[in-house]
């Protein structure tokens, strides 16, 4: 995760530290360093426009700057990557803790996972319901995707697997009224959190779009989360666009992080979203779901 990335910044901090340890440094100076570290950060799939957000941060942090001949250059540059990324990096963090505001709410809470095919939002809801048992709350699983062949035994495989109430429908029932029925279980046998899963067509899909909503104008979720592949870049930033246009996203859900090894993609989406994102998704197991924290992240990528 984020090893190309690491070897880019190391290189980076490198020579700006060089220069930094004789003199201040100046803009054209700045500039003529950043340019080759910039083709670096698009090779790593960081996107173009990120690319200049960093430059500006890095710029005003640098540029005239002279540090003290006892301070040591490299910490010095490190520290104020750290800082520009993070300032960068904490657009995407979640003000809040979801598990204490689920505790805190009113039973049930009801979520709705949102999401095109091929994200990983079947196992992501999986994830999720199994964080909420390592939490001591418990939750029913909702398969009101009625479409999709095999969307319903999947669920239901990762809910038997959990020991986790699955609920679903016939092929081609009302996706909204399965999920009115899942919201009724855990009314009536006192089950914490309602998992909702929806369909996943293309984003652009009028009738699937229509769909979500009125899934979402029946049952009244408490969050509508948004899962995303870190792997699809700018598409994932339009998804987001699209989605909160059409029903409204409060926060996201990061798959795949950890097979994007150059790093750049995930990183551009988490700076570009406008969203908060509350998970990443770096593996396979159950317990792979990680809280998104800017600071660990940056650890990752400059420890």
């Amino acid at each position: 995760m984020f090893r190309r990335l690491k070897q880019v910044f190391s290189e980076a901090i490198g020579k700006f530290a060089e220069t930094l340890s004789t003199k201040e440094l100046s803009h054209r100076e700045f500039e003529e360093i950043f340019q080759e570290f910039e083709l670096s950060l698009l090779e790593a799939d960081v996107a173009y426009d990120i690319v200049q957000l960093v430059r500006k941060s890095l710029a005003d942090e640098i540029v005239g700057k002279r540090i003290s001949r006892f301070s040591d250059p490299a910490e010095y540059v490190r520290s104020v990557f750290f800082k520009s990324l993070k300032e960068l990096l904490d657009r995407g963090v979640y003000r809040g803790d979801i598990i204490a505001e689920i505790k805190s709410a009113p039973k049930p809470y009801v979520i709705v996972f949102m999401g095109v095919n091929g994200v990983g939002k079947t196992t992501t809801i999986a994830k999720f319901a199994y964080l909420l048992r390592s939490n001591g709350l418990n939750s029913v699983v909702v398969a009101s995707d009625t479409f999709r062949a095999g969307a319903q035994e999947q669920l239901e495989l990762h809910s038997k697997r959990l020991g986790v109430t699955f609920i679903g429908g016939k092929y081609r029932s009302d996706p909204a009224a399965v999920a009115k029925d899942g919201v009724i279980h855990a009314v009536r046998n006192n089950v914490d959190v309602v998992l909702v899963d929806t369909a996943g067509r293309m984003h652009t899909d009028v009738d699937l779009m229509n769909e979500v909503k009125k899934v979402v104008r029946v049952v009244r979720p408490n969050m509508k989360i948004l899962i995303l592949d870190a792997l699809t870049g700018n598409d994932a930033v339009n998804q987001v666009t699209w989605f909160d246009g059409q029903v409204g996203v409060d926060a996201v859900i990061l798959t795949k992080a950890d097979a994007d090894v150059k790093g750049g993609s995930a990183l551009s989406i988490i700076m570009s979203l406008g969203k908060p994102i509350l998970y990443l998704g770096v593996g396979q197991r159950y317990e792979d779901l990680m809280p998104y924290n800017s600071e660990v992240l940056l650890r990752r990528m400059f420890d």
